[in-house]
């Protein structure tokens, strides 16, 4: 039996399994970082129950949201949070490899990768948590991942995609030459804490150094969120990176 779950200070409702992988404030945040705005279409790859996707939509109302992952329950389950949201006319779920998933291309590609890869760890009995962490019959790299996103994204479109902080040289490595203009925003736990989050947000056919942005600190010392973390965590609203 599916599990309910809520974000954003309980403004989204979310089913999500009751065993497996789960629906974070990564999710969150990867959503706050997508630039959309009105009547623009986005693309969530690896949507899971739609953790970001709803993020997302409860924010920019007017926008097209289309979802894919390989798993059918996962699928299932988002088209279900749609219509506990009432959401429905605005997003659409597919289950699809993104590998071989072929649309017309979005404005916006957002993408939470596996943290872990088949090769680097021993995979979790958990048929859903391993294949949400990279296990999959063929296993999708980030490389593929980064190849998906730039293949759907249109011309000037974004990509954006959190992961893990340690993992940032290999996300530019992936990255290549596909994208160009790339701003990083480093999350920290707490203040004087390493970043143990990175988001990466840059750009089809758009040419400029990378630059770092001042990021964010979620917690305060006494494990409160920090009241910029709270306007995104609670209050569902962009990231101000200026």
């Amino acid at each position: 039996m599916p599990e309910e779950i809520h974000v954003l200070d309980k403004k989204v409702r979310l089913l999500q399994p009751d065993t497996g992988f789960r629906t974070g404030l990564d999710s969150v945040m990867l959503a706050a970082a997508c630039p959309a705005a009105d009547f623009e279409t986005v693309l969530d790859i690896g949507c899971g129950v739609g953790g970001a996707a709803f993020s997302l939509l409860y924010r920019e109302r007017q926008i097209k949201l289309t979802g894919v992952d390989l798993q059918p329950v996962m699928i299932e389950l988002a088209q279900e949070n749609a219509k506990l949201n009432k959401l429905e006319a605005q997003c659409n779920f597919i289950q699809s490899d993104i590998r071989n998933f072929t649309a017309p291309l979005f404005d916006h590609v957002i993408c939470n990768p596996p943290y872990l890869e088949a090769a680097t760890h021993v995979p979790s009995p958990d048929a859903g948590l391993a294949m949400a962490r990279g296990h999959q019959s063929e296993d999708i790299s980030l490389e593929d991942w980064v190849k998906a996103a730039h293949r759907l994204v249109k011309s000037n479109g974004s990509f954006t995609l959190i992961h893990r902080a340690d993992q940032l040289d290999r996300i530019i490595h992936a990255l290549g030459k596909m994208f160009g203009k790339t701003d990083i925003i480093p999350l920290w736990p707490k203040a004087g804490e390493p970043a143990n989050r990175v988001i990466v947000r840059t750009w089809k056919d758009k040419r400029s150094p990378i630059t770092l942005l001042p990021g964010l600190i979620r917690h305060e010392e006494d494990g409160s969120y920090t009241k910029e973390a709270q306007l995104i965590l609670r209050e569902g609203k962009a990231f101000v990176t200026d």
